[in-house]
């Protein structure tokens, strides 16, 4: 078959993509990633233009066409003008750029369009926008969770795209109906701020569902809601309901009956609380330490365990907890203080809790003993609520801890936490059942939300039915078009908003004292032990409540494109084909052990069961997520570490072979990357992550033809602090490998590598990629070189292997780190050998001496240039805090790259970029020599582990761009004086 060569394999805009990518991050509101929590998601930016790229022709491939090297520039200007366009988050529905788009794509695919399969869909990114671009989506995942998020997003909603909404074909075809339909709106209380994550959603969503009740949500019953939103004005979807915005219209309707359901079943477990200026305050949040017996014979109090005492550090309006013991009786209570004097440091840290009533330090260990013993309880120490200035701390009372004393519902979920598992801690504490993490309020409110669930399927059936929706009996699952089919995907939706309340309804919950705020269990892919969680009132108008949940759903699905067909199916990777005979491969396989999806995703899949068991039952088969097939190193499974490695490894090679055996070799074929694990030993050093799935390619035939460094991960995030994490997925853009590719000796290759590669670090260099990013980076090309051989002869006549291929790419790297010493200063070019051997660890000045007369410098010298510390036979590098803070680079007499970099590093980190482009400008702003510098003194840090070093470098590297683009301007001139 004639391949034809696509831009993806040629160029790519990476700052436009990546720029997009980065300021996707931060954007909650209508975002996919906020239908229902998902955990590693890609960016939409990065998807659409990884699968636009792989799809469209590069000019190269058209030389009648683009004759010359200048047209094809040109060409590839315009296509990346279109992609320029295609990944900013405001033209994500903008038509006229998707059809031209959808346009160029035809164009390159001759008309026949492939469908495209992510057999590892995960949260959904890569279907979804596949069939934004016009594409039939094939979404698979073995995780049950993961198939209800991608059958949200591209399987159902084009079903029934274009739908009237129920109550807008009711009220036209009412006899007193005055033709000026309305938007459907349920009841209940809706205040500006119920935003899911407690922050203001925005003025025009907010006013798409404003209720305008006059009476509390249990004044009326549902038939007054339903009249009450026949007679309200539009408030804001469109009148002709295009893609999924009639059926968000019923999902935000319903959702409201639901739940006025749940509040007249269970409302009364929320009490008001009286705060300065309203006796009857709605309360947002109960704080509640966890608590154990003090063991100290002399004491045994209960010992409240906080790990802080702060309730807000908004400026100007702190507050914090003050403990008051009662001596006669041994009890601490809590006040509320207000302005400065919050305590640094609550009653536990990870070393140990200390008592309040008799200062006894207990150790973490006996802490986990007792709560083990069954001593682990909880207290009430403050009330939130929504004063008229924001929020009211108010002190915890009897009356509120006995409205929080229900019994746990008889129906409650059942079902044990994995003994071990990766990023679980609570079971250490006793906390061993699902049941655990959430308080009986919790559970008896989340269960009254599912059984109420049914009730409104029916009456969604039955108002479906009237409207004209049709009789068609089929269910969902079997195809149905009808209303008892549609009834079915609005009860998937409210499904997946009581999979959001939970995420805000536990007691692993934690209240925010910079934000006020309420935040969900999984802030990270783990659970870990939470002291001070916060109960949430899902009735309020506040942070965590039910209809700000289904406010971020909606939004989701009024934005989702509902065009071609789609599927979401549940299927292993290992053996996971598409109908289609034509299918376009692009995912992003798991990484090892990164994230436990599937003991995490349980946490949802025991409300979800209950929900949608009727609706999808083939996906509930079993009362947990299946855990044994997950195709992650999971050590608790397999006996260990190496066993489970092996699992992992071989599950992914069988992966690769299935999607090359489906895949349509018309286009090139991408793989999302993004793990970062080595070892080194004598051969040099590897990535064991990168090995594993490069032999899985290799071995499925695949040749890698090019890569690409996307910024898909979110920097520092709770994962990555205080280490130098992955920045970017590395894209790696896959051929099948022609059945006449030749064996070279291992001479031949090594030859053609270090020909290469260094032309293709410098590309990556000369386009700022981050240097945590960098050492990934180098595997695609260098791989790119072995993988288009079908074998490469060691001398003693065996093939040489993927480790060794890496290490050598490793050394090819060091190589043209290295070429660029000889035109550094003989000060900076010691400092950098010294740095190598010792780094800022004291040596002997002898060995320090040797090293000088082979880099034609002196100790003196180096002493006198500021950057070395000497008495009698130790000497040192100083680091960037010891350097002279008088230092200007124009008075130095002795000025060196080294310490311009180390100046750099140290503003740019206690300064910020203004600072540090103050500098750069005193120092001359085209100089890229400390930037080079920070490169290599990034991977140094990296081969010995100067953790925070290297994150300092990365960040000086990243900002290099910013910091000379304002190192140009004048003004900062006064900045560095």
């Amino acid at each position: 078959m004639q391949m034809t060569k696509k831009l993806i394999e040629v160029a790519l805009p990476l700052d436009e993509i990546n720029t997009a990518s980065a300021r996707e991050k931060s954007i909650r509101h209508g975002h996919p990633s906020t239908l229902h929590l998902w955990w590693a998601r890609r960016p939409l930016a990065a998807c659409r233009a990884v699968l636009f790229a792989q799809l469209v022709d590069d000019p190269s491939a058209h030389p009648d066409r683009y004759p010359t090297a200048e047209a094809q520039d040109e060409r590839r200007r315009e296509l990346f003008k279109i992609i320029d366009d295609l990944v900013q988050w405001k033209n994500t529905n903008n038509e006229t750029v998707l059809d031209r788009a959808r346009a160029e794509i035809a164009a390159s695919c001759g008309g026949a369009l492939p469908a495209v399969m992510d057999p590892f869909a995960g949260g959904g990114s890569i279907p979804l926008e596949a069939q934004r671009l016009g594409l039939t989506a094939h979404a698979s995942d073995l995780n049950p969770v993961a198939v209800l998020i991608n059958k949200a997003l591209v399987e159902i909603p084009p079903v029934f795209a274009g739908r009237v909404p129920i109550s807008e074909r009711l009220v036209s075809s009412s006899p007193n109906s005055t033709g000026d339909a309305a938007a459907p709106t349920p009841r209940g209380p809706v205040g500006p701020e119920r935003g899911a994550d407690g922050d203001p959603a925005d003025t025009a969503t907010s006013e798409h569902f404003r209720v305008l009740a006059e009476a509390g949500p249990t004044a009326a019953t549902h038939s007054t809601a339903r009249s009450a939103a026949q007679t309200r004005p539009t408030l804001g979807f469109e009148r002709d309901w295009p893609g999924a915005t009639g059926l968000a219209a019923d999902v935000r309707y319903y959702g409201g009956v639901l739940r006025d359901i749940a509040h007249e079943r269970v409302g009364g477990l929320y009490p008001a609380v009286g705060i300065p200026g309203d006796e009857s305050a709605t309360v947002i949040a109960w704080l509640w330490a966890r608590t154990v017996p003090c063991p100290n014979p002399a004491c045994g109090a209960t010992m409240p365990l906080l790990n802080s005492f702060a309730l807000s550090r908004r400026r100007n309006r702190e507050a914090w907890l003050a403990p008051e013991v009662t001596n006669a009786t041994g009890q601490v209570r809590f006040v509320v203080r207000h302005g400065a004097g919050c305590p640094k440091q609550g009653t536990v840290t990870r070393r140990g809790a200390t008592c309040l009533v008799c200062d006894t330090t207990v150790p973490l260990s006996e802490v986990r003993a007792q709560a083990q013993a069954g001593g682990l309880g909880s207290q009430l120490v403050c009330v939130v609520a929504e004063g008229e200035r924001g929020r009211a701390y108010v002190a915890a009372t009897d009356a509120q801890v006995k409205a929080s004393q229900v019994p746990v519902p008889d129906d409650a979920p059942l079902g044990s936490l994995p003994a071990k598992a990766l990023g679980f801690r609570i079971q250490q504490y006793g906390l061993t059942e699902w049941a655990d993490l959430f308080t009986a309020r919790q559970l008896t409110t989340l269960c009254a939300f599912t059984e109420a669930l049914p009730q409104v399927r029916e009456q969604v059936a039955g108002e479906a039915a009237a409207a004209g929706f049709g009789d068609d009996p089929r269910r969902l699952n079997e195809g149905g078009l009808g209303a008892v089919a549609y009834a079915d995907a609005v009860t998937h939706y409210l499904a997946l908003s009581i999979g959001r309340l939970a995420n805000r309804t536990s007691s692993q919950c934690f209240w925010d004292p910079g934000g006020q705020k309420i935040q969900q269990v999984f802030a990270r892919p783990a659970l870990p032990m939470i002291w001070v969680y916060a109960e949430g009132n899902p009735f309020s108008t506040s942070s965590g409540n039910f209809l700000g949940q289904l406010d971020y759903l909606v939004e989701v699905m009024r934005r989702l494109p509902a065009s071609r067909a789609g599927t979401g199916t549940q299927q292993d990777a290992r053996t996971a084909v598409a109908d289609e005979t034509a299918v376009m491969v692009c995912t992003d396989p798991p990484y090892y052990d990164n994230i436990p999806y599937a003991d995490l995703s349980d946490f949802f899949y025991i409300w979800l069961r209950r929900c949608l068991a009727d609706v999808w039952p083939g996906l509930f088969g079993t009362l947990k997520v299946p855990k044994e097939p997950e195709l992650i190193a999971e050590p608790a499974r397999h006996d260990g570490w190496d066993a489970a490695a092996a699992f992992f490894e071989r599950g992914l090679r069988d992966a690769f072979g299935s999607m090359a055996d489906a895949h349509d070799d018309r286009f090139p074929w991408t793989i999302f990357y993004a793990f970062k694990q080595s070892e080194t030993d004598a051969s040099g050093t590897a990535s064991t992550g990168w090995e594993t799935m490069l032999e899985g390619l290799l071995e499925s035939g695949a040749t890698i033809v090019r890569t690409w460094p996307i910024r898909t991960e979110q920097s520092y995030g709770l994962r990555e602090v205080g280490r130098a994490a992955l920045a970017s997925s590395i894209i790696l853009v896959c051929r099948r490998r022609p059945a006449d590719a030749p064996v070279v000796s291992r001479r031949d290759f090594l030859m053609t590598l270090r020909r290469e590669l260094p032309e293709a670090l410098r590309e990556l260099q000369a386009g700022n990629i981050a240097p945590v990013d960098l050492a990934q980076s180098s595997i695609g090309p260098g791989m790119a070189v072995f993988s288009r051989y079908s074998r490469v002869v060691e001398p003693d006549g065996s093939s040489m292997t993927v480790r060794d291929a890496l290490a050598e790419i490793n050394r090819a790297l060091d190589a043209v780190l290295e070429e660029h010493e000889g035109d550094l200063d003989a000060d900076t070019r010691w400092a950098l050998a010294w740095y190598a051997q010792h780094g800022h660890s004291i040596g002997p000045a002898g060995e320090a001496d040797t090293l000088c007369k082979a880099k034609n410098t002196s100790i003196g010298g180096l002493v006198e240039a500021g950057i070395l510390w000497q008495q009698g036979n130790e000497c040192r590098l100083l680091e960037a805090d010891e350097l002279d803070e008088q230092w200007h680079p124009v008075t130095d007499k002795r000025r060196t790259v080294w310490e311009t970099t180390l100046h750099l590093r140290r503003a740019l980190m206690s300064g910020g970029e203004q600072a540090a482009a103050a500098l750069l400008q005193a120092a001359g702003a085209s100089d890229d020599a400390p930037r080079d510098l920070a490169y290599r003194l990034f991977h140094i840090c990296e081969r010995t582990g100067t953790g925070s070093e290297a994150l300092a470098y990365n960040a000086l590297v990243t900002s290099w761009p910013d910091l000379a683009r304002q190192a140009q301007s004048s003004d900062l001139t006064l900045a560095l004086r």
